[in-house]
């Protein structure tokens, strides 16, 4: 990928802050800790992607991050303490794209993306003509505009994912939350999304936080990568010191094969269980590392 400019947006980056800046976040739901003392930073046009098995608190992260969830430790947008923003004013600096969004069945297309737009309205609440071009141009990037007048129960789970990823664009915001962004999507639409993330942090500087499950696209549009297990970053880097044979095997306690093409990584599951008697994979051998420092 070609590199991104780190310029700010809508605030992002003023006087030289990240976009994003978390440390030492912890989340509890009820006695089992998701998170446990995590920090990362995402500079303007960054793009960090977290990694790990299901259940490694992956999701959370990005909850806390958008004030869904309460946590402890520090969350900074743009060098700004998240607990100190109003809503409307978060919204002006985060948007995510939840793995299961609210999807009103009833509600039209164009009205659902138009709420990306809900911080960026005047004193009374009434959209203008440029928001309406913004919705209208965040849907034609997405190979979505055919889709403007249907409601949203009436959608595929491929079409539903491509507006909720617009609704998001639109909120024209410095940081991007993606959670598993590409789970509903067919191979080209990933690829036509993805190219659209990338594009927009080379355009604006938008940084960008995501969560996926396929480790080689993840490989192929992250700067670098963080691999979480029960909620700590046990590696950190670039996807080449990250997406290790013995990584993947240690951490998802799946068979792979990670393949160089050139200077990117392509990672095959191989069939067949993982040898369970093998120390690597030995219970005892699962306690998470400190990785080595990347922030």
């Amino acid at each position: 990928m070609s590199n991104a400019p780190r310029t700010g947006l809508n605030g992002a980056g003023l006087n030289g802050a990240p976009a994003l800046s978390i440390e030492a976040m912890s989340v509890r739901l009820g006695r089992r800790l998701l998170v446990d003392n995590l920090s990362v930073t995402v500079e303007p046009g960054a793009w960090l992607s977290i990694v790990g098995a299901n259940g490694a608190g992956k999701s959370t992260v990005l909850r806390a991050v958008a004030g869904l969830v309460p946590h402890q430790g520090s969350v900074r947008l743009g060098g700004v303490a998240a607990d100190t923003l109003s809503g409307r004013a978060r919204a002006r600096r985060v948007a995510m794209v939840a793995q299961v969004p609210v999807l009103p069945p009833a509600m039209s297309v164009a009205s659902y993306v138009l709420l990306g737009r809900t911080a960026h309205l005047g004193p009374w609440g009434r959209e203008s003509a440029g928001d309406l071009v913004v919705v209208a141009a965040a849907l034609a990037r997405l190979d979505a505009a055919g889709l403007v007048h249907r409601t949203l129960a009436t959608l595929s789970g491929g079409e539903a994912q491509r507006v909720t990823i617009a609704r998001a664009l639109v909120q024209d915001t410095p940081l991007l939350l993606l959670d598993e962004p590409t789970s509903s999507l067919d191979i080209g639409h990933q690829l036509e999304m993805l190219d659209l993330i990338d594009e927009l942090r080379q355009e604006r500087g938008l940084a960008v936080l995501s969560t996926m499950h396929d480790l080689t696209l993840a490989a192929q549009y992250a700067d670098s990568l963080a691999l979480l297990y029960e909620g700590q970053v046990v590696a950190a880097g670039p996807a080449v010191t990250v997406l290790t044979e013995e990584n993947l095997s240690r951490y998802y306690r799946a068979r792979v094969k990670v393949i160089r093409d050139g200077p990117t990584l392509i990672v095959v599951p191989v069939r067949g269980q993982p040898d369970r008697a093998d120390p690597v994979l030995a219970p005892t051998a699962l306690a998470p590392t400190a990785p080595a420092p990347l922030w």
